[in-house]
């Protein structure tokens, strides 16, 4: 049970901001979940790197989205969604899925429509597979939109996630 909660249906290793649109729409996913502290934001930053800029604005053009973040600051995760015109929840809980629940309801569609992408497999990834959502792991993002080269946690995550047999991509 713990190994299919930590595999993400799609291990990525790029940023959000190379994820392939596409491939979501082809799937069908017909709304998106993302995290935003190191999946929009890079460590200790407020503005959005131009690439993961550009890939929001085109994402939003076709999908609904929902930042959703277990960051509890309202001024600066909301400053961000105010920036992009998107709805937002704060201090999210997860892997609880509590806030989930209530994103989902507000997009009304069937689970498996839609994706949940972030940067932890601890907490957004658990928080989607309990929830029956497309998973999606990205690398953490730098201030110029690449990978972040210095992420020990999501190593030490995959590494775990390894150890307890979780067969990831």
């Amino acid at each position: 049970m713990v190994r299919q909660l930590l595999r993400p249906d799609w291990l990525l290793d790029s940023t959000l901001a190379e994820l392939p649109l596409q491939q979501l729409l082809d799937r069908p996913i017909r709304a998106l979940v993302l995290d935003v502290d190191r999946t929009l934001l890079p460590r200790r930053r407020s503005e959005l790197p131009e690439a993961a800029r550009r890939w929001l604005l085109a994402a939003r053009a076709q999908l609904p989205i929902h930042l959703l973040s277990n960051n509890p600051s309202r001024q600066r995760i909301g400053a961000v969604a105010r920036d992009l015109e998107l709805p937002f929840t704060t201090a999210a809980g997860k892997p609880r899925r509590s806030a989930l629940r209530r994103v989902l309801q507000q997009l009304n569609l069937p689970h498996h429509q839609v994706a949940l992408v972030g940067d932890r497999l601890f907490t957004d990834v658990i928080a989607g597979n309990r929830l029956g959502l497309f998973t999606v792991l990205v690398r953490p993002i730098d201030p110029d939109g690449r990978p972040c080269r210095q992420d020990h946690l999501q190593r030490l995550e995959l590494r775990l996630a390894r150890l307890v047999g979780t067969a990831l991509g």
